[in-house]
């Protein structure tokens, strides 16, 4: 075990690393590569690697639920966070502790250095996945479960071999990185797939890119509606099934219909390595019941109540209008605290939810890539002319407004991005 104490703080470390590289995303595996060589980052225990436009983290959530529940030791590794940056390594459902962090920095850190005095530049996002992978392999785990950042073939959750690959779903997100189609995103998403491994996609109707190259490399494909199915069983329960076996599982705690796709990708990932790792049906079944993820259309209060969701491309702003149709009372108002990223696609996200929000509390956020609250304004105006919205300098003044003008059955819902959900939770 690696105990020496740290020179620098967590915080220190955070804004070390970021410094470290002149860009926050540089794409390729090279630099990644030559690291885990030198850090002898070649673990022994399953790898279930996890790609996606959205779905990731539900279903890295399920999985760890699962494992856990069936006694592994297991090891999640999933970005971005929502207040903590130990939120981003666990094991057995536990935050990595600072001190862990910092020894996995410094590790990684010391790394950077090759035998001929070579200094290798890491991003942010590079040093966060080696030194999660370094924590795990102090620890001794059964199995890790690890959530690809941005897009797949060269992020740096890639470099490590799965045992097992999902791809949760393909739709627009990243554009100036992965492509201007679903096409093109479909190609970077199946860069998780191996030969002869599991690979598991949960898109229902998947790019032919993404099946071409599952093919082409002989992956032992697998996907929705064709070699594994679920199907809805009345209110509270549901049936996952392929050719060889048929699971009666509980409705998961996670809110939405869409959180059956997921259930039903984590449940064939799980049955995929049963050889290696067995689970019980009743683990699968206790899990569905206990998984939790904040701001996934997360019910935080009753009164007021209040619902937090990170959606923040179309796609995932259609399955939270939906969400939100479904939960409607008939005389209560939607509030929308409402704060975007200027590079995300905010007239689809606002064009997938205008339906369904009644007065909007729009907002800046406090970030370089944040949208202005007079953009995202003129944004809403054009998309939903009828549109009633209030202007406010911060999410967290947003909040506190909503809160006094809410009445008995309203709801507020905050979304728009990971930063929206984040400042609102810190105000509780």
């Amino acid at each position: 075990m690696h105990n020496s104490k740290s020179t620098k703080n967590l915080a220190e470390w955070l804004s070390y690393i970021e410094s470290l590289h002149p860009k926050s995303i540089a794409m390729g595996l090279d630099r990644v590569k030559q690291m885990i060589d030198c850090l002898k980052l070649h673990p022994k225990f399953t790898i279930i690697t996890v790609a996606g436009t959205n779905g990731k983290g539900s279903t890295c959530a399920m999985l760890e639920q699962i494992y856990t529940n069936a006694g592994y030791q297991v090891g999640c590794y999933t970005s971005p966070h929502l207040l903590r940056y130990n939120e981003r390594v666990r094991i057995n459902k536990q935050e990595a502790t600072d001190e862990a962090l910092c020894a996995a920095f410094e590790a990684v850190d010391a790394g950077r250095v090759n035998a001929n005095g070579e200094v290798i530049s890491l991003t942010y996002f590079e040093v966060g996945t080696l030194a999660a992978m370094w924590h795990f392999m102090q620890t001794g785990l059964d199995v890790a479960i690890l959530e690809i950042g941005l897009g797949g073939r060269l992020d740096a959750v890639n470099a490590f071999e799965p045992d097992c690959s999902i791809v949760t779903s393909v739709d627009l997100d990243h554009q100036e990185f992965l492509g201007n189609t679903r096409e093109s995103i479909g190609f970077e998403k199946a860069g998780v797939y191996r030969t002869s491994v599991p690979a598991i996609c949960g898109d229902t109707n998947p790019p032919f890119s993404l099946v071409a190259f599952a093919h082409k490399v002989k992956a032992n494909f697998k996907r929705v509606h064709q070699d594994f199915d679920f199907t809805l069983d009345g209110v509270d329960s549901w049936q996952y099934s392929d050719d060889e076996v048929t699971y009666q599982l509980p409705i998961p705690a996670l809110k939405g219909a869409y959180q059956l796709n997921n259930a039903a990708c984590a449940v064939c990932a799980v049955d995929s390595l049963q050889s290696r790792l067995p689970v019980t049906s009743a683990h699968m079944a206790s899990a569905m019941s206990q998984v939790s993820l904040a701001g996934r259309f997360q019910t935080v209060s009753t009164s007021p109540h209040v619902v937090l969701d990170v959606a923040h491309n179309p796609h995932a702003a259609r399955a939270l209008a939906a969400n939100l149709n479904g939960s409607r009372t008939s005389q209560g108002k939607t509030i929308a605290v409402f704060a975007m990223l200027a590079d995300k696609d905010m007239q689809g996200v606002v064009q997938a939810v205008k339906d369904e929000i009644d007065l909007w509390y729009i907002t800046g956020i406090d970030n370089v890539r944040g949208a202005s609250a007079e953009d995202l304004a003129k944004i809403v105006s054009e998309v939903a002319p009828n549109a009633k919205f209030k202007i406010f300098q911060n999410a967290s003044n947003a909040y506190q407004q909503a809160c006094i003008d809410v009445t008995e059955n309203d709801k507020i819902l905050v979304f728009g991005s990971f930063y929206t959900v984040a400042s609102v939770m810190q105000s509780f």
